[in-house]
């Protein structure tokens, strides 16, 4: 925790990211309090969800090889969301294809995979094979959930509601999903940088004054691969097993709270060329680069 001129910042380490903490309180029992409540939150939500642990209602999920599951309520309202994220963008948002890692590794190389082999993965790859009526969820044998399209966001959300509690005004910035909390009229807005592609987090691309509400960026400036001149985005088209075409290098949504604007961004990057025509439809302040 480092006091700066107007506010505290804290700093700490959660879904293999970054996470940054700015609090605005002249109480520095109040900042410690609030940074140790945002890392609980984050931490807790990181063990519960991740799929990289073996211990949580994923893993168990994921290792049901066919059996039905039943659910938490935390649990089955992400899946609900995801559920109905998967119906909004037509099948192109789909918790069920992260086993599509096991050909794609974005490592910025060229090794593109064989085509068989993911038309071989797309077997285990789809919603509308999987039985969920809450709170019991069963998948295909073979099958996976991952929640990592809207994971980070929800913490962040929930991160910003329990600093708000304690702290005049906040915001929550998990790496560079955000939100902010508290009485937002008596502050001053935050301003934020969001990054240009390839600059690796070393220059901004734009500034941004955020005083109330979330932002939230998708892009392949760190996943990506690189064959013959094209590049390949990690934003995987889970219809087919292969990288959306033409999708923008970034898209950064503001909305009223982080999973919101992180659930347009993505959607937007699904939607490949026609991104900017979606979030128009939407009527949500957005910035789209495609270079």
């Amino acid at each position: 925790m480092t006091r700066m001129r107007d506010h505290w910042r804290g700093q700490f380490r959660a879904m293999a990211s970054p996470c940054e903490v700015l609090l605005r309180t002249n109480d520095a029992q109040q900042a410690e309090a609030a940074l140790s409540a945002v890392a609980a939150e984050a931490w807790r939500i990181e063990d519960k969800f991740s799929r990289y642990r073996t211990n949580n209602v994923v893993a168990a999920i994921n290792d049901s090889n066919g059996a039905t599951v039943a659910v938490d309520d935390e649990t089955a309202n992400l899946i609900d969301f995801a559920t109905a994220l998967h119906e909004l963008s037509e099948g192109r948002f789909d918790i069920s294809s992260g086993v599509l890692r096991r050909a794609w590794q974005f490592d910025g190389s060229d090794r593109l995979p064989d085509e068989q082999t993911v038309a071989d993965i797309l077997s285990c790859v789809g919603w509308n094979k999987v039985l969920w009526q809450r709170p019991d969820l069963t998948l295909q044998p073979g099958m996976q959930i991952d929640f990592g399209g809207i994971g980070k966001e929800y913490a962040v959300d929930r991160a910003a509601a329990l600093a708000a509690d304690l702290v005049t005004h906040c915001l929550i910035n998990f790496g560079g999903d955000l939100a902010t909390g508290g009485a937002s009229d008596a502050s001053p807005a935050w301003q934020v940088g969001v990054e240009t592609p390839d600059s690796a987090g070393r220059r901004a691309d734009r500034l941004i004054r955020l005083s109330r509400g979330g932002l939230a960026t998708s892009g392949d400036a760190r996943r990506f691969l690189l064959k013959d001149g094209k590049r390949y985005s990690h934003i995987l088209n889970p219809l087919t097993g292969w990288p959306i075409e033409q999708a923008p290098r970034s898209v950064t949504v503001a909305a009223d709270t982080c999973t919101q604007a992180g659930m347009l961004a993505t959607l937007a990057m699904l939607q490949g060329p026609e991104a900017e025509s979606f979030l128009e439809a939407q009527s949500v302040q957005y910035w789209c680069r495609r270079s």
